[in-house]
């Protein structure tokens, strides 16, 4: 398929390119190729069946054989197409911040389910470690009475989530900015603390899959010697962060439910409640500051 192909259609693009990515070991053949094919289309993914006998004319179909060598390369299929959905809006995404993961979905449907925050007409709420901005826009998206601060310590995914803010019109709504939690935020201040904060053991970072490894942000992911370095004093923070009954979010590894609940029983949270992800496993922690 990247070399060449007989039939441009649709159908027969995705069919020729899903089977030579699978060739090459990449996981979900199908879904990398139809990802690429509606980016050049500027289509939705779900619409290309609509279409599986158009015809692809001689520029797209080359920029198509680029997208496929860029994947088979170990390049995640997000950053070649420049985009992921996330919460039913399209991010800009790339090697700036980790990808936008239905996982995390998970930690914002916590949030906006959560009906005592949102008694305070205007909660403030962080979302710490940013990234592509995804979390704290999806949430100012939804609820936008709120007073957000997105922050992280990295200086590029900061202007990777001002991009975001830009080109999803929320400007107004949400406040970016470089640094520590401890560092921006009063004690006491927060109605609501949100984070998705590296959780992946380091002694695992090695075995992780090529497309992760060699390109998301390593500072975004490894998460110290057993991934709960950054989580630990995330819950900490809360602590002196948080408002009398404020309330803690965070996304954690889907082994990592009995060890975050017991640092939030230490610090002193109460009503504890580790949620599952679409697939059962442990991927959000929400616990609330007695105060």
């Amino acid at each position: 398929m990247a070399e060449g192909i007989p039939d441009r259609t649709v159908d027969a693009v995705l069919r020729g390119g899903a089977d030579w990515l699978a060739r090459r070991g990449v996981d979900q053949p199908r879904i990398a190729c139809e990802l690429l094919l509606a980016r050049l289309l500027a289509r939705p993914r779900l619409s290309l069946h609509l279409i599986g006998d158009q015809t692809l004319d001689d520029r797209r179909l080359e920029a198509m054989r680029r997208g496929l060598r860029r994947v088979a390369a170990d390049e995640p299929v997000q950053y070649v197409t420049g985009q992921a959905e996330f919460m039913g809006h399209v991010f800009a995404t790339d090697k700036r911040a980790l990808i936008p993961r239905p996982e995390t979905e998970v930690l914002v449907r916590e949030v906006l389910a959560c009906a005592p925050l949102w008694q305070d007409k205007t909660p403030a709420i962080v979302d710490a470690g940013t990234g592509s901005g995804c979390i704290v826009l999806s949430l100012a998206l939804e609820r936008p009475a709120a007073h957000y601060i997105g922050l992280d310590i990295s200086p590029d995914a900061v202007a990777l989530a001002q991009e975001n803010r830009q080109a999803l019109g929320a400007q107004d709504r949400v406040a970016l900015a470089e640094g520590e939690l401890a560092d921006t935020v009063e004690p006491g201040m927060l109605d609501a603390l949100v984070s998705n904060p590296p959780y992946i053991p380091t002694s695992v970072w090695e075995t992780l899959p090529a497309h992760i490894r060699e390109h998301e942000p390593r500072l975004a992911l490894d998460g110290g010697p057993d991934g709960l370095a950054v989580l630990e004093q995330m819950v900490q923070d809360a602590t002196f962060a948080l408002k009398p009954q404020g309330r803690l979010f965070l996304e954690i590894g889907y082994d990592q439910g009995p060890r975050v609940r017991a640092l939030c029983e230490e610090a002193g949270f109460a009503d504890i409640v580790v949620a599952p992800d679409l697939a059962g496993r442990d991927r959000v922690v929400h616990a609330r500051w007695p105060g």
